[in-house]
Parts: structure tokens; sequence; C-alpha cells
């Protein structure tokens, strides 16, 4: 499953670099599925959702860090452990059970972003 940040988030910033695929962004900042990947223009991710990877997106918060789940791969494929989580002072990175994935499909997205 992918890795949410809970509102107990001091909004530190430690999480944002330490994640592999650019999931992470800062409250209130608008994203894209191109940021950190090598996705470019029209393409259908793994879920089967149509995107233009270019496009930008509308923040998914705008008091706390947040995580795009469609992005996040708990870091499978380039960590033993979801960095995020790792390195949070307040342990608000935490397991999102409204997005469960097995560990193929969290591996098939990492290939799928980066084109390994």
């Amino acid at each position: 499953m992918a890795i949410k940040i809970t509102d107990e988030c001091i909004n530190c910033g430690a999480c944002e670099p330490e994640c592999p695929n650019n999931a992470i962004y800062e409250a209130s900042e608008e994203w894209r599925f191109s940021d950190g990947t090598e996705l470019l223009g029209n393409v259908m991710l793994p879920n089967g959702k149509k995107v233009d990877a270019d496009e930008q997106y509308e923040p998914k918060d705008d008091e706390v860090y947040f995580i795009i789940a469609d992005k996040c791969t708990e870091c499978k494929g380039f960590h033993d452990e979801p960095q995020c989580a790792a390195v949070c002072p307040v342990d608000c990175c935490v397991p999102d059970d409204e997005n469960i994935e097995t560990e193929e499909q969290l591996l098939a997205k990492k290939v799928f972003f980066h084109k390994e």
C-alpha cells in the first residue's frame, strides 16, 4: 500500500528529498506525474488511469506535506523500507489503508515510472 502523511506533520521537510519517486510535495504545492520520473505526455498508469504526465495538478493538502498515492511505491526496488517513514521525526508517514497494493504491483509501478 502507499504511504500517507497525517495531519500530525510538522512540515519539517525531511521526507521530501528522500522519496525516489518525487511523490512527496510541500503543502499547497502543485504537482505533476512527470516530476522525478521518466513520464512525458499522455500515459496510462499501471492502475489503468489515463493522465497527462506534464499537467499540473492541484495540491492534495494545503496545510501539511502530502504524498501522491499513484506515485508512491513504498520505496520498493530502491530501499528496504519507506524512507519517508524512516526519517520522519514525528512518525506521521504511515500506511495508507485506502491505497493497498501488492509488492508485485509496487515493483511494477517503480519500473513504469523509471523505465529501468
